[in-house]
């Protein structure tokens, strides 16, 4: 799902900067409220969690590939805006060291993965975790759920801002200057691969650790759950 350089046109990656700016403002604002000596390694250990799985890219038939994020996790564990910042951060280290996702198009990258995909799933764990105390089993089944969501929802987002460069950027006899996949290519190609197989690789790594988590460390888990809640 990361995006290189190229293929969205400058205005289409001024704006998805600008979309990114106010959520970024509003998270550092949240986080300093709320950051102490236990939070700071946590929120370490989530985002080089989830630069970790994001390198491990799965093919996918087509010629594509996908990952996991750990987006949602981060997203349930300590909060939506500790999310934003940590995959944030996750993300620009891949563009700037490893060419994974490009510079100019790392505000689309971000927004997708950092901003719509925890918030998406995050509201979806909440809804779904709305009705009585369920067991832990059970919650770890929810936040699969809210992964396999999240990400779909950042992977169609994607399809969309890929998919609309053709209609919008091309040369006086069509050609396009950007990406060269109109919406009827784009929003398929990333929807099978997510639907099939990032959907299943982030709902496995989202319930999984959730899991693990809440069954050897449960007194961690009590507080992150305040933390989030904050």
């Amino acid at each position: 799902m990361h995006i290189p350089d190229g293929y969205f046109s400058p205005q289409t990656c001024a704006v998805l900067y600008a979309a990114c700016i106010p959520f970024w403002i509003t998270a550092a604002q949240k986080l300093k409220k709320k950051l102490n000596t236990k939070m700071v390694p946590l929120l370490s250990l989530f985002s080089a969690f989830s630069f970790v799985v994001m390198m491990f890219n799965i093919p996918v038939p087509g010629g594509t590939t996908a990952h996991a994020i750990g987006s949602v996790l981060m997203a349930v564990l300590l909060g939506p805006w500790a999310a934003v910042m940590g995959v944030s951060a996750a993300l620009l280290i891949q563009a700037l060291f490893f060419g994974d996702g490009g510079i100019l198009s790392f505000g689309a990258n971000a927004f997708n993965m950092a901003v719509v995909m925890p918030f998406t799933g995050y509201y979806v764990w909440r809804m779904l975790n709305k009705a009585g105390n369920p067991s832990p089993v059970r919650q770890a089944l929810y936040a699969a759920i809210a992964g396999y969501v999240g990400i779909n929802a950042a992977a169609l987002l994607a399809g969309i801002e890929l998919g609309i460069q053709p209609l919008l950027f091309h040369s006086p006899d069509g050609t396009p200057l950007y990406c060269p996949y109109g919406l009827s290519h784009a929003i398929p190609a990333m929807m099978f691969a997510h639907l099939t197989v990032g959907g299943l690789a982030e709902g496995f790594v989202t319930g999984g650790v959730l899991l693990f988590l809440k069954r050897l460390m449960p007194e961690i888990m009590v507080d992150l759950k305040a933390e989030a809640a904050a």
